[in-house]
């Protein structure tokens, strides 16, 4: 088997809680475009709770924690798909990296990280993915300088069933989604040399 035919699992994970979200659909357009050998999963972050630490030092992770911390591990990859609120991250995102960055081992030590975003503005989540790339600065997770994918006026590239229906996203998206995977082999590549 060589490399390009290697399995890999990315984790996708939305920064938005709404049924209709932009962003929940980008990455199942993402799940669906991605390059053979590639799977991506999408876990729900909606039963996080709010990061408390003292339920973690007193009884350890609550169990949608442990399962996120898991799949994270577990994952040769992790793809985001955030909105923007604020200029910023949302809430329930910040709040579900905060858990799953706690002691011991956080998930996303020397982890391919890559992120994209759909907003019905025409910067398409520039902000909350500056944000976003921040937080990995000191996680030290690997994130994918480019391509950038920051989809401006997206209410228009998809459709009301939320299938993404504009070529020009649709060939853009593979190819993003082609150079996470080569993203992630290299890192792969470098860790089994050391």
């Amino acid at each position: 088997m060589t490399e390009q035919q290697t399995p890999l699992r990315i984790v996708g994970i939305s920064g938005s809680l709404r049924k209709g979200s932009l962003n929940t659909a980008a990455l199942r357009a993402a799940r669906d475009l991605a390059p053979p050998g590639v799977t991506i999963e999408i876990f729900d972050i909606a039963d996080i709770p709010l990061y408390n630490d003292d339920v973690r030092t007193g009884n350890g992770y609550p169990e949608p924690v442990q399962a996120l911390r898991d799949a994270l591990k577990a994952a040769d990859g992790i793809l985001f798909s955030t909105p923007e609120y604020n200029y910023s991250v949302p809430g329930v995102l910040k709040n579900a990296i905060d858990w799953a960055s706690r002691p011991p081992e956080q998930p996303f030590d020397a982890k391919p990280i890559a992120m994209m975003g759909a907003s019905p503005g025409v910067l398409g989540t520039v902000r909350a993915q500056t944000h976003l790339r921040q937080f990995f600065t000191y996680l030290n997770g690997f994130v994918l300088n480019r391509p950038e994918v920051m989809i401006g006026q997206a209410n228009s590239k998809f459709d009301p069933e939320g299938r993404l229906t504009d070529q020009g996203t649709i060939d853009f998206l593979k190819t993003f989604l082609a150079s996470f995977a080569d993203h992630i082999r290299y890192h792969q590549r470098a860790k089994s040399r050391h």
